[in-house]
């Protein structure tokens, strides 16, 4: 499977009763803010090139953000957090991420999400986690990974799975775990408002992770 075929299955997807009839019925009603927008209103696909030998593991779309726009954390806040930090990092080719148009290109790192539907609330239930897996683990699988980096408990927790690390690792941001035989894992708070409003996460928190995860392996 070429990582084309995989981002088709994931457009084409429609497992999860709940969260197809949340993502169109917000793509239909929109926000006042965008009413004059064609919202993607599908499963959001991979970004970047699944081949590079980072990747990032993010929950799910935003719903006025990337069920929006149909790209991973592009036009919402959180976002505009990880791009910038990206940027700095030399990982992505600028600091803005507001529309597939917009000219952002990613450097040898690709995105991919938890869930690729935009859950209500931002809380996908473990049943949609699940049924979601499958991307997950290709998306994981498309390259040899040289580093991992989880936005949050639940990508850190799934990504864990995946390579069967026992005894299970405690999330907490800045934590790195090298797997052995496979890819450097990290660990960052999710730039959601709910940590960057709050302070749980600055910007200096999360350079500093990227940073390190940009450099693992070189």
């Amino acid at each position: 499977m070429t990582p084309d075929d995989l981002n088709a299955k994931i457009i084409g997807c429609r497992r999860c009763p709940r969260l197809v009839e949340w993502r169109e019925q917000v793509a239909l009603e929109k926000r006042k803010s965008f009413a004059d927008q064609t919202y993607w209103g599908r499963p959001v696909p991979n970004f970047g090139d699944l081949r590079a030998s980072r990747l990032i593991v993010g929950l799910a779309p935003a719903a006025h953000g990337a069920n929006r726009t149909g790209r991973m954390f592009t036009g919402d806040r959180s976002g505009d957090w990880l791009y910038r930090a990206l940027h700095r990092a030399g990982l992505a080719s600028q600091p803005e991420a507001t529309s597939v148009h917009d000219g952002l290109q990613l450097i040898g790192v690709a995105i991919t999400a938890l869930v690729h539907c935009a859950p209500p609330d931002n809380k996908p239930t473990r049943e949609e986690i699940s049924a979601c897996q499958p991307f997950l683990t290709r998306s994981i699988e498309m390259a040899e990974r040289k580093a991992i980096l989880c936005l949050g408990s639940l990508a850190w927790e799934a990504t864990l799975a995946h390579f069967q690390v026992r005894p299970r690792i405690r999330f907490g941001h800045g934590v790195h775990l090298p797997v052995l035989g496979g890819p450097q894992l990290f660990a960052s708070y999710h730039p959601s408002q709910q940590n960057t409003f709050t302070g749980r996460l600055t910007e200096e928190m999360l350079d500093e992770v990227v940073a390190s995860f940009a450099l693992a392996g070189r």
